[in-house]
């Protein structure tokens, strides 16, 4: 029986259960297998089982009657005195059960029990663990990375999750026993076995890093108004100030850049641009593609969510950035997509210091051009004709008086 309270404590630990809870997980298990064995008896087993002591027994309440017992729920008294000399009429004694007795079919029903049981107790510890974190940063320490596949296995209080290739920042190398922030995307399959998804690519990352730096952010002053992000690359983050007298940039960088660099630091080395948010997207979208200088911004289609961006000769490649990095990251930040083209020969080859400043008020002023040409011409014609319409009632009249004379 120490090989059972051994491997009860061992399957314990390996699935962070408490063993009181446990021992009721495995006495319920056993009370369900004692019952299709004893059918007649369903009411009257009972499992004692005690760690302290290391005693596991399963009982029968026999009722001690004068007469001859009709099944194993009932003892004769005579009987029931050579096991117990107090024992009296209309009381009770315990029956041992032989727990090899109850087959093989019953002690597997009882194993499968106990399997469902712990599959539960583990569903509801990584709900209770995890429900509050999904969508946060957590901490977590490496503790094997599989060869070949690249999988990376981390554990957060004692529970282990799985950093994926595809999740983790590419070119970052990771080692067993460092400790590493990763984000938790969500928690799927909730209602049987949960399963925790992490990253270390997702642009979240970067906001909560950000938060933990930056108390402006955490307090509410500054706030993360979008981000976009090439993880291992480059990050680009929109920032504003509730407070004119706090600078957000500011902020975010920190003494001698002392908040930006531990982001950085965390995040293997990746670039990241903090570029001032503007409700005017004309500005919004000159900043973000920075670092390079923008002469203008031309919204195309505000429904569209379209524009055209001027910048100098010698700043194109730089607007664009390496295999089209900056514009894209642009783009997903500001939300528009932007076609960047260079000064001269820019929309319809004008200088672009002569292009209008946003091109759909240059349409709308058109538009308004023609509308009055019209009404102009209207309201002519309609003087005209008011003009004709006098001077035929004035002829009928004159008429009208020569008749008369």
């Amino acid at each position: 029986m120490d090989n059972f309270f051994d491997a009860l404590k061992m399957l314990g630990e390996e699935n962070s259960v408490e063993t009181e809870l446990l021992i009721e997980k495995v006495k319920s298990a056993m009370l369900k297998a004692a019952k299709r064995a004893y059918p007649h008896s369903e009411d009257r087993i009972r499992v004692e089982i005690d760690p302290a002591t290391k005693k596991f027994a399963m009982y029968i309440v026999q009722e001690i009657i004068e007469d001859e017992p009709i099944d194993e729920n009932e003892i004769n008294i005579a009987t029931a005195r050579a096991i117990d000399p107090n024992a009296v009429l209309g009381g009770t004694i315990l029956k041992e059960i032989d727990i090899s007795s109850l087959g093989r079919m019953a002690a597997l029903s009882a194993k499968q029990s106990i399997k469902g049981d712990l599959r539960e107790i583990n569903r509801e510890q990584v709900l209770e663990k995890f429900q509050q974190k999904e969508h946060d940063c957590i901490t977590a320490r490496v503790s094997q990375i599989e060869p070949g596949r690249g999988t990376v296995t981390v554990v957060y209080e004692d529970s282990e999750l799985y950093l994926f290739r595809n999740e983790q920042i590419p070119g970052e190398t990771l080692a067993e026993g460092k400790d590493v922030k990763v984000y938790i995307t969500g928690i799927l399959n909730k209602t049987k076995k949960p399963i925790v998804k992490i990253s270390r690519t997702a642009k979240e990352l970067v906001k909560r890093l950000f938060e933990t730096e930056v108390p402006e952010i955490y307090d509410g002053i500054v706030e993360i108004k979008s981000i976009s992000r090439e993880a291992g690359s480059r990050t680009k983050m929109a920032v504003w100030s509730k407070d004119e007298n706090v600078d957000a940039i500011g902020a975010c960088i920190g003494p001698k850049r002392s908040r930006i660099t531990a982001v950085v630091n965390e995040l293997n080395g990746e670039k990241i641009d903090i570029i001032p948010w503007s409700e005017n997207p004309r500005e919004f979208i000159a900043k973000a593609l920075a670092p390079a200088e923008v002469v203008k911004t031309v919204i195309t289609s505000v429904e569209e969510k379209t524009c055209t961006v001027v910048v100098p000769n010698n700043q194109l490649s730089l607007a664009i950035g390496n295999k089209g990095q900056n514009a894209k990251l642009a783009a997903k930040l500001t939300g528009y997509k932007i076609d960047i083209k260079p000064q001269t020969n820019a929309l319809t080859g004008e200088p672009a210091e002569e292009l209008a400043e946003d091109y759909p008020d240059a349409l709308l002023n058109k538009a308004d051009e023609v509308v009055d040409e019209v009404v102009e011409e209207i309201t002519e014609i309609v003087e005209e004709a008011a003009v004709e319409s006098v001077e035929a009632v004035e002829e009928t009249a004159a008429e009208a008086e020569a008749v008369e004379e």
